[in-house]
């Protein structure tokens, strides 16, 4: 072997040791970075804004892949967890979902019923009632006879809506057309007596309208005198 084969030689062994080096520095970096980052897991981000109090389906999330490490604990990882479950708060378009982000679809405690009727969207909902809420339910009756007073009574207090629908335009036969042009169904779930209250209100009162309560509150009057209003007991 002449000097020209030997330097040649030399020359492809440092190329070899120069090549397991660089091989042994990249599964190096490799190693360093599975164990910084861990394995991965399945995550849900949202795929559009979710408003509060919304039902939840699986079409509005895309499954994505991340370390498992960087997840919080309370991160949805199986969409069953979502199944009977409405968004609690406003939910951005890109944002994980969180276990803590949802809650639990309102349902009927024994001895309730559920009920639905039609309120004026503008003047008995204005957008802020939403399921779960607690409102007082309250009617508008004109006087029995001529010359009686007109009375405001809260029928039923701390009324627990289970659902609120879409806005319906009120139809042109309706009596309460001069008073609303569009009405939402309100679902709640009431003892039978609040139930019959509800629904006698419903068919004869001019106006049935909700106040939403404050979750610190009961919702109930002071005492039974309170329940009925008229005006001249401003006098």
């Amino acid at each position: 072997m002449n000097s020209r084969q030997r330097r040649g030689v030399i020359l492809l062994l440092l190329s070899v040791l120069c090549a397991l080096g660089a091989f042994a520095g990249v599964l190096a970096v490799i190693s360093d970075v599975n164990s910084k980052v861990g394995p991965e897991t399945t995550a849900y981000r949202l795929k559009e804004d979710v408003h509060p109090y919304t039902p939840l389906s699986a079409g509005k999330f895309e499954k994505i892949s991340m370390p498992k490490r960087w997840l919080s604990p309370t991160a949805v990882t199986d969409l069953r967890q979502i199944e009977g479950r409405i968004a609690v708060t406003e939910l951005k378009e890109g944002s994980l979902l969180q276990t803590d982000m949802i809650v639990e679809r309102p349902q009927l405690r024994p001895g309730e019923q559920e009920i639905a009727i039609m309120v004026d969207a503008a003047t008995g909902v204005a957008g802020k009632i939403n399921a779960g809420a607690t409102v007082n339910i309250y009617a508008t009756f004109a006087g029995e006879k001529k010359g009686d007073p007109d009375q405001s009574r809260m029928i039923v207090a701390g009324a627990r809506v289970l659902d609120v629908g879409q806005l319906t335009p009120v139809s042109a036969r309706s009596d309460r057309a001069d008073r609303a042009t569009s009405t939402v169904p309100i679902t709640f779930a009431l003892s039978t007596l609040d139930t019959q209250r509800v629904a006698y209100a419903e068919s004869f009162a001019e106006h049935v309208r909700l106040a939403l309560v404050a979750p610190s509150t009961a919702g109930s009057p002071a005492d039974k005198g309170d329940r009925t209003y008229t005006l001249d007991k401003d006098k």
